[in-house]
Protein backbone atom coordinates (compact mmCIF):
# COMPACT_ATOMS: atom_id res chain seq x y z
CA UNK A 1 0.00 0.00 0.00
CA UNK A 2 1.39 3.17 -0.94
CA UNK A 3 1.64 5.76 2.09
CA UNK A 4 0.43 8.21 -0.17
CA UNK A 5 -3.04 6.17 -0.29
CA UNK A 6 -3.40 5.12 3.44
CA UNK A 7 -6.50 7.33 5.24
CA UNK A 8 -5.51 9.38 7.99
CA UNK A 9 -7.43 9.86 10.51
CA UNK A 10 -7.67 13.01 13.14
CA UNK A 11 -10.34 12.92 15.81
CA UNK A 12 -13.17 11.23 14.63
CA UNK A 13 -12.65 12.24 10.78
CA UNK A 14 -11.04 10.04 8.25
CA UNK A 15 -9.31 11.74 5.04
CA UNK A 16 -8.90 9.04 2.44
CA UNK A 17 -5.82 9.79 1.66
CA UNK A 18 -2.77 12.04 1.94
CA UNK A 19 -2.63 13.71 -1.16
CA UNK A 20 -4.16 17.27 -0.28
CA UNK A 21 -5.14 20.44 -1.83
CA UNK A 22 -3.43 23.76 -0.47
CA UNK A 23 -5.08 27.09 -0.16
CA UNK A 24 -5.14 29.06 -3.09
CA UNK A 25 -6.45 32.36 -3.60
CA UNK A 26 -8.71 32.72 -6.70
CA UNK A 27 -9.61 36.55 -6.35
CA UNK A 28 -12.43 35.46 -8.19
CA UNK A 29 -15.87 36.64 -5.90
CA UNK A 30 -17.81 39.33 -6.98
CA UNK A 31 -16.39 42.32 -5.57
CA UNK A 32 -19.86 44.59 -5.05
CA UNK A 33 -23.38 44.28 -3.94
CA UNK A 34 -25.18 41.30 -2.33
CA UNK A 35 -22.78 39.19 -3.78
CA UNK A 36 -19.45 40.48 -1.95
CA UNK A 37 -17.36 37.44 -1.12
CA UNK A 38 -19.69 34.69 -2.40
CA UNK A 39 -18.42 31.60 -4.25
CA UNK A 40 -19.70 31.57 -7.78
CA UNK A 41 -19.22 29.20 -10.64
CA UNK A 42 -15.45 29.52 -11.24
CA UNK A 43 -14.95 28.19 -7.71
CA UNK A 44 -17.63 25.22 -7.50
CA UNK A 45 -15.74 24.20 -11.33
CA UNK A 46 -12.12 24.83 -9.98
CA UNK A 47 -12.81 22.89 -6.02
CA UNK A 48 -15.04 20.05 -7.82
CA UNK A 49 -12.30 19.45 -10.47
CA UNK A 50 -10.02 18.38 -7.86
CA UNK A 51 -12.38 16.47 -5.96
CA UNK A 52 -13.38 14.43 -9.24
CA UNK A 53 -9.38 13.96 -9.44
CA UNK A 54 -9.13 11.83 -5.94
CA UNK A 55 -8.08 14.73 -4.03
CA UNK A 56 -8.16 14.17 -0.40
CA UNK A 57 -8.79 17.04 1.42
CA UNK A 58 -9.46 20.11 0.09
CA UNK A 59 -8.91 23.42 1.47
CA UNK A 60 -10.56 26.46 0.20
CA UNK A 61 -8.81 29.09 -0.20
CA UNK A 62 -8.40 32.11 2.08
CA UNK A 63 -11.73 33.28 3.39
CA UNK A 64 -12.03 36.34 4.91
CA UNK A 65 -14.01 36.85 8.33
CA UNK A 66 -14.64 40.03 8.02
CA UNK A 67 -15.10 42.55 4.55
CA UNK A 68 -12.04 44.51 5.85
CA UNK A 69 -9.85 41.04 6.30
CA UNK A 70 -10.08 40.61 2.76
CA UNK A 71 -6.54 40.50 1.14
CA UNK A 72 -8.30 41.73 -2.08
CA UNK A 73 -11.75 42.84 -3.01
CA UNK A 74 -12.35 40.03 -5.11
CA UNK A 75 -11.56 37.34 -2.54
CA UNK A 76 -13.68 34.88 -0.96
CA UNK A 77 -15.88 35.96 2.90
CA UNK A 78 -18.20 34.10 5.10
CA UNK A 79 -19.44 36.89 7.17
CA UNK A 80 -22.44 36.50 5.99
CA UNK A 81 -25.73 34.22 5.03
CA UNK A 82 -25.36 34.45 1.40
CA UNK A 83 -22.15 33.38 1.20
CA UNK A 84 -22.64 30.54 3.58
CA UNK A 85 -25.46 29.58 1.74
CA UNK A 86 -23.57 29.24 -1.52
CA UNK A 87 -20.54 27.44 0.03
CA UNK A 88 -23.05 24.95 0.74
CA UNK A 89 -23.00 23.88 -3.24
CA UNK A 90 -19.11 23.25 -2.58
CA UNK A 91 -19.15 20.83 0.07
CA UNK A 92 -21.87 18.86 -0.66
CA UNK A 93 -20.22 17.99 -3.81
CA UNK A 94 -16.70 17.25 -2.18
CA UNK A 95 -18.87 15.46 0.25
CA UNK A 96 -20.60 13.11 -2.90
CA UNK A 97 -16.93 12.33 -4.42
CA UNK A 98 -15.71 11.17 -0.87
CA UNK A 99 -13.45 14.20 -0.79
CA UNK A 100 -13.38 16.27 2.65
CA UNK A 101 -14.12 20.06 2.29
CA UNK A 102 -11.91 21.75 4.62
CA UNK A 103 -11.83 25.97 4.45
CA UNK A 104 -9.12 28.53 5.36
CA UNK A 105 -9.98 30.87 7.69
CA UNK A 106 -8.09 34.50 7.55
CA UNK A 107 -7.80 37.76 7.92
CA UNK A 108 -5.17 39.72 5.77
CA UNK A 109 -4.24 42.68 7.79
CA UNK A 110 -1.71 44.99 6.65
CA UNK A 111 -1.53 43.04 3.31
CA UNK A 112 -5.18 43.87 2.62
CA UNK A 113 -6.75 46.10 0.07
CA UNK A 114 -4.61 44.61 -2.80
CA UNK A 115 -5.47 44.58 -6.66
CA UNK A 116 -5.93 41.10 -8.29
CA UNK A 117 -3.01 39.61 -9.21
CA UNK A 118 -3.64 39.10 -13.38
CA UNK A 119 -3.95 43.19 -12.85
CA UNK A 120 -0.52 43.73 -11.41
CA UNK A 121 -1.20 42.70 -7.68
CA UNK A 122 -0.52 46.44 -6.63
CA UNK A 123 -2.19 48.18 -3.29
CA UNK A 124 -5.42 49.76 -3.69
CA UNK A 125 -5.29 52.97 -1.90
CA UNK A 126 -8.78 53.50 0.33
CA UNK A 127 -9.81 56.52 -2.04
CA UNK A 128 -9.28 55.00 -5.39
CA UNK A 129 -11.82 55.77 -7.97
CA UNK A 130 -12.38 51.91 -8.12
CA UNK A 131 -14.41 51.42 -4.64
CA UNK A 132 -11.95 48.15 -4.14
CA UNK A 133 -9.77 49.99 -1.50
CA UNK A 134 -10.18 50.23 2.29
CA UNK A 135 -7.92 51.45 5.03
CA UNK A 136 -6.08 48.03 6.58
CA UNK A 137 -5.48 47.40 9.70
CA UNK A 138 -2.38 45.66 11.76
CA UNK A 139 -0.70 44.97 15.44
CA UNK A 140 1.26 48.33 14.43
CA UNK A 141 1.19 51.16 12.05
CA UNK A 142 4.34 49.68 9.93
CA UNK A 143 3.21 49.52 6.10
CA UNK A 144 3.98 46.19 4.58
CA UNK A 145 6.00 47.85 1.84
CA UNK A 146 6.98 51.18 0.79
CA UNK A 147 3.83 51.33 -1.75
CA UNK A 148 1.76 50.13 0.71
CA UNK A 149 -1.01 52.05 2.57
CA UNK A 150 0.50 52.92 6.22
CA UNK A 151 -2.31 50.67 8.61
CA UNK A 152 -4.27 51.57 11.31
CA UNK A 153 -2.57 50.02 14.66
CA UNK A 154 -5.41 47.93 16.25
CA UNK A 155 -6.85 48.61 19.50
CA UNK A 156 -7.67 46.33 22.06
CA UNK A 157 -11.29 46.42 21.81
CA UNK A 158 -10.58 45.89 17.91
CA UNK A 159 -8.42 42.89 18.27
CA UNK A 160 -11.17 41.29 20.77
CA UNK A 161 -13.75 42.30 17.78
CA UNK A 162 -11.20 40.07 15.11
CA UNK A 163 -11.02 37.14 17.85
CA UNK A 164 -15.17 36.98 17.37
CA UNK A 165 -15.54 37.11 13.81
CA UNK A 166 -12.92 34.21 13.53
CA UNK A 167 -15.38 32.57 16.28
CA UNK A 168 -19.03 33.52 13.81
CA UNK A 169 -16.82 32.52 10.39
CA UNK A 170 -16.32 29.25 11.85
CA UNK A 171 -19.75 28.97 13.08
CA UNK A 172 -20.25 29.71 9.14
CA UNK A 173 -18.13 27.22 7.87
CA UNK A 174 -19.72 24.23 10.26
CA UNK A 175 -23.21 25.52 8.63
CA UNK A 176 -21.64 25.42 5.26
CA UNK A 177 -20.85 21.97 5.51
CA UNK A 178 -16.59 21.98 6.11
CA UNK A 179 -15.32 19.07 8.15
CA UNK A 180 -11.84 20.78 8.46
CA UNK A 181 -11.33 24.57 9.53
CA UNK A 182 -8.11 26.25 9.43
CA UNK A 183 -7.10 29.21 10.94
CA UNK A 184 -4.45 31.31 8.63
CA UNK A 185 -1.51 32.33 10.72
CA UNK A 186 0.61 32.62 7.91
CA UNK A 187 2.44 34.31 5.02
CA UNK A 188 2.44 37.70 6.49
CA UNK A 189 -1.02 38.32 6.66
CA UNK A 190 -2.81 39.51 10.40
CA UNK A 191 -2.12 36.75 13.01
CA UNK A 192 1.44 36.32 11.27
CA UNK A 193 1.83 40.18 11.74
CA UNK A 194 1.60 39.67 15.74
CA UNK A 195 3.28 36.54 16.02
CA UNK A 196 6.73 38.37 14.38
CA UNK A 197 8.45 41.05 16.12
CA UNK A 198 9.40 42.64 12.53
CA UNK A 199 5.97 43.38 11.57
CA UNK A 200 4.67 43.87 15.69
CA UNK A 201 6.23 46.85 17.73
CA UNK A 202 3.39 46.86 20.05
CA UNK A 203 4.26 47.43 23.35
CA UNK A 204 0.85 45.97 25.44
CA UNK A 205 -0.24 42.54 26.32
CA UNK A 206 -0.26 42.11 22.32
CA UNK A 207 3.58 42.72 21.57
CA UNK A 208 7.37 42.33 22.78
CA UNK A 209 7.82 38.71 24.81
CA UNK A 210 6.90 35.53 22.96
CA UNK A 211 3.91 35.42 24.98
CA UNK A 212 2.69 38.55 23.89
CA UNK A 213 2.95 38.25 19.93
CA UNK A 214 1.30 34.39 19.95
CA UNK A 215 -1.48 35.93 22.22
CA UNK A 216 -3.99 36.67 19.24
CA UNK A 217 -3.07 33.42 17.83
CA UNK A 218 -3.81 31.42 21.05
CA UNK A 219 -7.24 33.66 21.50
CA UNK A 220 -8.19 32.92 18.24
CA UNK A 221 -7.66 29.18 18.15
CA UNK A 222 -9.54 28.98 21.59
CA UNK A 223 -12.32 30.64 20.21
CA UNK A 224 -12.67 28.99 17.54
CA UNK A 225 -12.04 25.64 18.80
CA UNK A 226 -14.99 26.84 20.95
CA UNK A 227 -17.92 26.53 18.55
CA UNK A 228 -15.89 23.99 16.01
CA UNK A 229 -17.35 19.93 16.92
CA UNK A 230 -15.13 18.66 19.29
CA UNK A 231 -15.07 15.30 16.70
CA UNK A 232 -13.41 17.68 13.66
CA UNK A 233 -10.38 18.42 13.18
CA UNK A 234 -8.77 21.91 13.49
CA UNK A 235 -5.86 23.28 11.43
CA UNK A 236 -3.46 26.39 11.81
CA UNK A 237 -1.42 27.19 8.79
CA UNK A 238 2.39 29.15 10.03
CA UNK A 239 5.07 30.27 8.22
CA UNK A 240 7.74 28.85 10.21
CA UNK A 241 10.50 31.22 9.08
CA UNK A 242 10.06 35.06 7.71
CA UNK A 243 13.32 33.83 5.89
CA UNK A 244 15.26 36.71 8.34
CA UNK A 245 17.50 35.45 10.98
CA UNK A 246 18.20 32.63 8.55
CA UNK A 247 20.33 35.01 6.44
CA UNK A 248 23.30 36.23 8.44
CA UNK A 249 23.75 39.97 6.50
CA UNK A 250 20.19 40.58 6.74
CA UNK A 251 19.70 42.44 10.46
CA UNK A 252 16.27 42.36 9.89
CA UNK A 253 14.67 40.40 13.44
CA UNK A 254 11.81 38.11 12.40
CA UNK A 255 10.13 35.04 13.45
CA UNK A 256 12.15 31.89 13.52
CA UNK A 257 11.89 27.87 13.02
CA UNK A 258 12.79 27.74 17.18
CA UNK A 259 9.86 30.08 17.44
CA UNK A 260 7.23 27.81 15.49
CA UNK A 261 8.44 24.67 17.39
CA UNK A 262 7.72 26.27 20.84
CA UNK A 263 3.86 28.09 19.01
CA UNK A 264 3.94 24.50 18.09
CA UNK A 265 3.74 22.75 21.16
CA UNK A 266 0.84 25.15 22.36
CA UNK A 267 -1.40 25.26 19.73
CA UNK A 268 -1.18 21.67 20.25
CA UNK A 269 -2.33 22.38 23.68
CA UNK A 270 -5.16 24.53 23.05
CA UNK A 271 -6.34 21.77 20.72
CA UNK A 272 -5.24 22.48 17.20
CA UNK A 273 -4.90 18.96 15.62
CA UNK A 274 -2.37 19.76 12.71
CA UNK A 275 0.42 22.40 11.87
CA UNK A 276 0.13 22.90 7.77
CA UNK A 277 4.01 24.46 7.56
CA UNK A 278 4.87 26.53 5.01
CA UNK A 279 7.22 29.89 5.24
CA UNK A 280 7.87 33.43 4.35
CA UNK A 281 5.08 35.91 3.25
CA UNK A 282 5.70 38.66 5.82
CA UNK A 283 9.01 40.58 4.90
CA UNK A 284 9.48 41.80 1.14
CA UNK A 285 12.83 41.12 -0.54
CA UNK A 286 13.25 38.37 2.44
CA UNK A 287 15.85 35.71 0.34
CA UNK A 288 14.30 32.91 -0.15
CA UNK A 289 16.25 29.22 -0.82
CA UNK A 290 13.23 28.14 -3.64
CA UNK A 291 13.83 24.84 -4.43
CA UNK A 292 12.11 21.61 -4.76
CA UNK A 293 10.43 20.10 -1.47
CA UNK A 294 12.51 23.41 0.30
CA UNK A 295 9.82 24.15 2.94
CA UNK A 296 9.96 20.33 4.28
CA UNK A 297 12.98 20.32 6.62
CA UNK A 298 10.79 23.36 8.79
CA UNK A 299 7.66 20.54 9.21
CA UNK A 300 9.77 17.52 9.59
CA UNK A 301 11.13 19.18 12.47
CA UNK A 302 8.26 20.22 14.42
CA UNK A 303 7.35 16.43 13.86
CA UNK A 304 9.90 15.25 15.25
CA UNK A 305 10.48 18.04 18.18
CA UNK A 306 6.56 18.02 19.12
CA UNK A 307 3.60 15.43 19.30
CA UNK A 308 1.10 17.66 17.04
CA UNK A 309 0.84 16.17 13.24
CA UNK A 310 2.16 18.15 10.11
CA UNK A 311 1.41 18.70 6.54
CA UNK A 312 3.90 19.74 4.23
CA UNK A 313 4.51 22.64 1.45
CA UNK A 314 7.04 23.48 -1.17
CA UNK A 315 7.34 22.97 -4.66
CA UNK A 316 5.96 18.92 -4.67
CA UNK A 317 5.34 18.12 -7.74
CA UNK A 318 5.97 14.38 -8.33
CA UNK A 319 4.48 10.85 -6.61
CA UNK A 320 7.61 9.48 -5.81
CA UNK A 321 9.01 12.83 -4.23
CA UNK A 322 5.52 12.96 -2.10
CA UNK A 323 5.73 9.39 -1.43
CA UNK A 324 9.33 9.46 0.09
CA UNK A 325 8.24 12.54 2.59
CA UNK A 326 5.26 10.30 4.24
CA UNK A 327 7.80 7.47 4.01
CA UNK A 328 10.87 9.40 5.79
CA UNK A 329 8.13 10.71 8.50
CA UNK A 330 9.21 13.96 7.31
CA UNK A 331 5.42 14.90 7.05
CA UNK A 332 1.87 13.05 7.71
CA UNK A 333 0.66 14.36 4.82
CA UNK A 334 1.59 16.75 1.26
CA UNK A 335 -0.80 19.87 0.27
CA UNK A 336 -0.34 20.49 -3.32
CA UNK A 337 -0.35 24.23 -4.82
CA UNK A 338 0.40 24.74 -8.25
CA UNK A 339 0.84 21.03 -9.14
CA UNK A 340 -3.17 20.86 -8.23
CA UNK A 341 -3.55 23.92 -10.67
CA UNK A 342 -1.47 22.52 -13.59
CA UNK A 343 -2.95 19.12 -13.04
CA UNK A 344 -6.77 18.57 -11.17
CA UNK A 345 -5.78 14.48 -11.30
CA UNK A 346 -2.88 14.29 -9.50
CA UNK A 347 -3.65 12.28 -7.26
CA UNK A 348 -5.84 9.77 -9.67
CA UNK A 349 -2.42 9.64 -11.91
CA UNK A 350 -0.58 8.90 -8.94
CA UNK A 351 -2.16 6.26 -7.58
CA UNK A 352 -1.69 5.25 -10.74
CA UNK A 353 2.10 5.36 -10.56
CA UNK A 354 2.53 4.20 -6.98
CA UNK A 355 -0.08 1.20 -6.93
CA UNK A 356 -2.59 3.07 -4.57
CA UNK A 357 -6.42 3.44 -5.23
CA UNK A 358 -8.46 6.64 -4.96
CA UNK A 359 -12.18 6.82 -5.14
CA UNK A 360 -13.40 6.80 -8.91
CA UNK A 361 -16.99 8.47 -9.56
CA UNK A 362 -19.16 6.37 -11.62
CA UNK A 363 -19.24 8.27 -14.67
CA UNK A 364 -15.72 8.17 -15.14
CA UNK A 365 -15.34 4.10 -14.23
CA UNK A 366 -14.81 3.13 -17.81
CA UNK A 367 -11.26 5.26 -17.70
CA UNK A 368 -10.20 2.78 -14.48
Amino acid sequence: MSALFEPYTLRSLTVPNRVWMAPMCQYSAETSGPDTGVPGDWHFAHYASRAAGGTGLVLVEATAVSPEGRISAADLGIWNDRQTEAFRRITRFLTEQGTVPGIQLGHAGRKASTGRPWRGGAPVAPADSSGEGWQPVAPSALAHDTNHTVPTELTTDEILQIVGQFADAARRALAAGFQVAEIHGAHGYLIGQFLSPHSNHRTDAYGGSFENRTRLALEVVDAVRAVWPDELPLFFRISATDWLTENPDDEREGWTADDTVRLARELRAHGVDLLDVSTGGLAPRARIPVGPHYQVPFAARVRAETDLPVATVGLITDPVQAEKILTEGQADAVLLGRELLRDPYFARNAARALGGEVATPKPYGYAI
